[in-house]
């Protein structure tokens, strides 16, 4: 599947957006800087002391108008991988594995806003209403996790926490949460890979229980009946949030529903390309820091994997041609070969072969006689684009026949044919061959 792909930052409060644009049911990935922790943070103990520095990143996916995203998951061929240089931080007081089991009324407690988590869209418990993801940017209703909304956490911090105003984040926790209502609630939620079926404990990086740096996983997902954006006139939905405070990297792969020409179908969106079943789109975007290459098919260099086009890379323009040697029309100048292209004596792929290989033609005909000096046997070689009537004759040097007019039948394509000569006396003579009408002639000397 080729994409068409451009890179394209937003910047807003001089921290940027980055997302890449296709043309499949995902328009964009965007990963938004939704907060950074500061000292005042970092003095409350009760959800696990974090550290100053700390990135929370928002993960939403940017679909066409009526996509519902179903599902994130790793299978045997597609791993899901969510990774940093440094420990993932879990709130220990009220953080959960996934948004859609945290209480709304929570959120202003410490730092359990800022908990690391996965979801399809909703990010607060059903009761007394859910809370759905969204960007700040676009957020209007204010927020309940910010500054004098928070309980200052176990430091009864005065002015709250979650306070930090650096343009590093963009718009502050203080103005705009990322929450807000919609009228449409996901149902059948289920998952698997994350929490243990015996101890319903969770040890991933999601949980509290064991902190780590990796989650990589070949068997797990999170599911529901299917999630649009809040917003009408886009269509964007949060599947993750992550705090740490080192650098972040993942591979996502997802499963949307999606309706072209009245069919409705359920796509696989997948981060790399290693293994393609049917139903699977590759989607280069779905990973991150996108890779960056040549994306001008063009070129060379050009792969479809990237996620971003960087022009520099693209430095081998491709010449197409016909890269086979036995052909009549082969390309020394070609470095990409297209097979179809090429044309052989007697065929050329349904296209005129006199017009492709014009010196195959009769005007620009070749042929060839040898031993010469000949020594009792005279080969004759040549090439017949089209079915034609050919003969020969042999004559002295003062115009006398010495072999009469003989007619070698009809012939196309390549003709070899061996002439015994041992009863030509010693001498130069002409060799005169007949062809569609035309004469062609050669002389050659007899030992």
């Amino acid at each position: 599947m080729k994409y068409i792909i451009s890179i394209i930052t937003v910047i807003f409060f001089g921290k940027p957006l980055l997302y890449a644009q296709g043309n499949n049911a995902i328009n964009k990935v965007i990963v938004e800087t939704y907060y950074i922790s500061n000292s005042l943070d970092a003095t409350d103990s009760t959800g696990l002391p974090l550290q100053i520095g700390s990135t929370t990143f928002r993960i939403f996916i940017d679909m066409k108008p009526g996509a519902k995203l179903k599902k994130i998951y790793g299978d045997a061929f597609h791993p899901i991988k969510i990774m940093s240089t440094d420990t993932f931080w879990n709130n220990t007081d009220n953080g959960e594995t996934f948004a859609y089991n945290i209480n709304k009324n929570r959120l202003g407690d410490n730092t359990v806003a800022l908990d690391s988590w996965l979801t399809l869209g909703q990010a607060t418990k059903l009761t007394p209403i859910p809370y759905f993801g969204i960007l700040k940017i676009s957020d209007r209703d204010g927020s309940i996790v910010g500054g004098v909304n928070n309980d200052g956490g176990s430091a009864s911090i005065a002015q709250g926490l979650l306070t930090n105003s650096n343009a590093q984040i963009g718009v502050a926790l203080t103005i705009a949460d990322g929450l807000d209502t919609m009228t449409i609630t996901p149902s059948n939620w289920a998952n698997y890979g994350f929490i243990d079926e015996i101890s319903n404990e969770d040890s991933t990086v999601f949980g509290s229980l064991k902190r780590g740096k990796s989650f990589i996983s070949y068997n797990a997902g999170l599911q529901n009946s299917g999630v649009q954006g809040v917003l009408a006139d886009s269509n964007q939905v949060l599947v993750a949030q992550l705090t740490t405070k080192g650098t972040l990297t993942f591979e996502l792969n997802l499963e949307i529903e999606e309706t072209n020409n009245g069919i409705t179908s359920i796509v696989k969106y997948v981060a790399n390309a290693d293994t393609l079943f049917e139903g699977e789109v590759l989607c280069p975007f779905l990973k991150y820091p996108l890779l960056c290459g040549c994306l001008d098919a063009n070129f060379a260099e050009y792969n479809a994997e990237y996620g971003c086009n960087n022009h520099d890379s693209c430095k081998t323009p491709l010449v197409y041609g016909c890269m086979d040697t036995a052909a009549c029309n082969y390309d020394p100048k070609a470095n990409f070969n297209i097979k179809n292209l090429c044309c052989y004596p007697g065929y050329c792929n349904d296209r005129e072969l006199s017009v492709v290989c014009p010196e195959l033609a009769i005007g620009n005909f070749q042929f060839y006689i040898y031993p010469n000096p000949n020594d009792g046997l005279l080969s004759l070689k040549f090439n017949s684009v089209e079915q034609s009537t050919a003969s020969y004759s042999i004559f002295k040097s003062d115009g006398t026949s010495v072999v009469a007019e003989t007619n070698l039948g009809s012939i196309q394509g390549n003709f070899l044919y061996t002439i015994n000569t041992e009863n030509l006396l010693s001498g130069l003579f002409l060799f005169k061959l007949t062809i569609a009408g035309k004469s062609f002639q050669k002389t050659f000397s007899r030992n």
